[in-house]
């Protein structure tokens, strides 16, 4: 594999890491954004009222996608080996 290959594995990598982890990123992040509009709209200000309900959407971002990111991780693993068979190495 020549330095160009490698660079486009790492970089196809990296863009499968953000297609992978963004779902999940993101519902936290939304969870967690309308948890803290509440809180501020009820003026109760305790930080551990964000917890249980962040994990559970996390959950269930997770089930829901987990047959995507499985699907999205197995096809970069199918090129990565596809170019080490074709590179001879």
């Amino acid at each position: 594999m020549t330095e160009a290959e490698l660079m486009d594995v790492a970089r196809e990598g990296i863009w499968t890491m953000i297609k992978v982890t963004t779902p999940v990123l993101m519902t936290a992040l939304v969870v967690g954004l309308l948890i803290s509009i509440l809180q501020a709209v009820v003026q109760l200000q305790e930080q551990t009222l964000t917890f249980v309900p962040k994990v559970l959407a996390v959950f269930g971002a997770l089930m829901l996608f987990l047959p995507f990111m499985i699907s999205t991780l197995g096809d970069f693993w199918r090129s990565v080996l596809d170019r080490m068979v074709a590179g001879g190495g």
